[in-house]
């Protein structure tokens, strides 16, 4: 069962595959806003899982973050969930992300709770 206050965290290390750069969201060799988006979702979504009904899932709806600075190349960044709002199958979570000097983001996140095989059946037939 889904409850307010389920938390979650992810880990990243800061390289070459995950700098704005790489990723086309700007020229500079640092984290990359998608990439901290990406793991500020891995932590909610994981954070939940292991909760859910077998054959079951969550889809992410809702993303709104700021990212307030930024990590170089290197740094671990660590991003953290934590489940403020349950709406039936509807889930709200606040999210952050710390390099090794501080925080670098913040926000909130929504995911819906989905049948993983009539979800993925719906899309393929699209």
């Amino acid at each position: 069962m889904i409850e307010v206050g389920i938390v979650g965290q992810a880990k990243d290390k800061v390289n070459e595959n995950n700098i704005a750069k790489t990723l086309r969201s700007g020229e500079l060799n640092v984290y990359a806003t998608p990439s901290m988006v990406a793991l500020m979702e891995e932590a909610a979504y994981k954070s939940i899982q292991g909760k859910l009904e077998e054959g079951k899932g969550s889809v992410g709806t809702l993303m709104n973050i700021k990212h307030l600075s930024s990590t170089p190349i290197g740094m671990e960044v660590t991003a953290k969930s934590e489940v403020i709002e349950v709406d039936r199958r509807r889930i709200v979570f606040k999210v952050e992300a710390f390099d090794e000097r501080g925080k670098i983001g913040e926000g909130t996140h929504e995911r819906f709770i989905i049948d993983n095989e009539m979800f993925q059946m719906k899309t393929d037939n699209k």
